[in-house]
């Protein structure tokens, strides 16, 4: 963790500094007045999982002190593109949602309960019989309709509520394996992972999970067995269906993972942990490939298709650190989402690519306090409460920290006292004013960043199911196709042959 700035040196500018810095972003913006209006060959769309705005900010400190500045004048890669909007994550039934409800708003196009994957507002948790009828198809289900290369990139489970909008329709986002299905009375719908098998075409998928997939007698790789029932290994399932199509590759380490040739694998099935991935600052046991290295590999192997990709990519556990009131776990995993932003916008080009970044919902961490500018975001806030006792700047309303804080009290009749605390060390829960055994998502609206055609679409408040409809519309993969170029007309035998290949 970066040191405390001296603020003198580090911060004092001039009125000119300022207008000059001002003066270059209004040019910057009245650049943006050619808007991109050309149809989206490739979508990809970014989710932070739990990414609120203040988790953005602080991430943005985090990054630049990191790099020895101040840190407060720094940008996420996502944050210079030209157009900016705030999605409203609310489910049908829940002024502060869950992440299955918002996945399928964002991914499918409509508003649903919380825990309900690929339905509906016409399903009712938990009820198998209630989901027949009631689908609702993914942005990537369409981008496969119209022959694009679609894939998967997560940092948690394949088959976690996310990911698993991108191609299940179930309604309770538990049912992950067959084992999880309960009670037994519902088991007349097939788990999630079943469904990734079966559903549609998704040419690459990595991830964690591997629990999900391997039979209950099967040891793991790297620790435990899997959890199926069936006996059913869907690693197998996988490769073998997917080998009448092309070469197909299953892997689940790191050294497997690299030794992948884009040129010469078209389908690949990646599981590189039990349950999630570890956290970007932990080792693996075997070793697991970066976010950015993920999204790359995605990349160079579904643009090899000449109609294009879809590609979802999650940085899964930034909501799971802020669970466990683990604000600087939440922050590392976001720069690890804005070094796949940074890696996605090399591999691809603008004028052709529709990339949104966005989160499902937000969390309970705040930025208080009136820390100097350039303090270590991790650090004290520089003062102390009215128990005359220091606090962090990163602080939570509900969570784990409140236990931590509670027991103090009890044991103590005070806070605890972080004085000679290392808050920045990555075991350290942020305290929090309610106790909770996990902190509780936040309702508050998420933002909304884009680059590439038709970006323009996002510009106010939106209802989070907007999303989808701006990416489908931006392909011309939507029902309104009023504004779609004529059909690509084929400059060669070769060249209509190999498009037909992915049709």
């Amino acid at each position: 963790m970066a040191a405390a700035m001296n603020c003198k040196n580090a911060v004092d500018r001039p009125a000119e500094y300022w207008f000059q810095e001002a003066q270059l972003t209004l040019q910057n913006a009245l650049k943006q007045e050619k808007l991109n209006t050309n149809v989206a060959r490739n979508l990809i769309i970014f989710l932070g999982d739990g990414m609120s705005l203040p988790t953005v900010t602080a991430a943005r400190i985090l990054k630049g002190q990191n790099n020895g500045q101040p840190g407060e004048e720094g940008f996420l890669s996502w944050e210079t593109f030209p157009h900016f909007g705030l999605s409203k994550t609310y489910n049908t039934d829940a002024q502060v949602p869950d992440s299955a409800g918002t996945a399928t708003a964002f991914l499918c196009g409509a508003k649903t309960k919380s825990g309900v994957v690929g339905l509906d507002d016409n399903a009712l948790y938990g009820s198998c019989a209630t989901a027949a009828g009631n689908e609702v198809e993914s942005i990537l289900k369409l981008g496969r309709n119209a022959g694009k290369s679609v894939g998967i990139v997560t940092t948690a489970r394949l088959t976690h509520a996310t990911p698993s909008a991108a191609y299940a329709h179930t309604p309770a986002r538990g049912w992950e394996c067959d084992w999880d299905v309960w009670p037994p009375g519902e088991r007349d719908c097939k788990d999630i992972a079943v469904q990734f098998l079966e559903n549609f075409d998704i040419q690459v998928a990595l991830g964690g999970g591997r629990e999900k997939f391997l039979k209950n007698s099967q040891t793991d790789p790297e620790e435990g067995t899997g959890e199926r029932s069936d006996n059913r290994d869907l690693t197998e399932e996988w490769v073998a269906a997917r080998s009448q199509l092309g070469t197909a590759k299953y892997v689940w380490e790191k050294t497997g993972f690299d030794a992948i040739d884009p040129a010469n694998v078209d389908y690949l099935l990646g599981l590189f942990n039990p349950s999630h991935m570890e956290y970007h600052t932990h080792p693996d046991i075997a070793g697991e490939p970066t976010l950015a290295e993920m999204t790359q590999k995605a990349i160079q192997i579904l643009q090899k298709n000449p109609y294009g990709f879809v590609l979802l990519v999650e940085a899964g556990r930034i909501d799971h650190s802020h669970h466990s009131t683990r604000a600087g776990r939440a922050l590392y995993d976001t720069l690890a989402l804005d070094e796949a932003v940074t890696m996605a916008q090399s591999e691809t080009d603008s004028q052709e690519t529709l990339t949104v970044v966005t989160a499902d919902h937000s969390h309970t961490m705040a930025i208080a306090g009136y820390p100097a500018r350039g303090n270590p975001i991790l650090g004290k806030s520089g003062e102390a409460g009215t128990d005359q006792l220091p606090y962090t700047t990163l602080i939570y309303a509900n969570g784990p920290g409140g236990e931590e804080t509670m027991d103090s009290y009890i044991l103590l009749g005070d806070r605890p006292d972080v004085t000679n605390v290392d808050t920045a060390g990555d075991s350290y829960r942020q305290q929090a004013i309610v106790p909770k055994s996990s902190e509780t998502h936040g309702g508050d609206d998420v933002g909304i960043w884009a680059n590439g055609p038709l970006s323009h679409l996002f510009h106010s408040t939106h209802e989070q199911h907007y999303i989808m409809h701006v990416m489908a519309y931006a392909a011309c993969i939507d029902v309104d196709k009023a504004h779609c170029s004529p059909k690509k007309k084929f400059g060669s035998v070769a060249e209509m042959l190999r498009d037909l290949r992915f049709k």
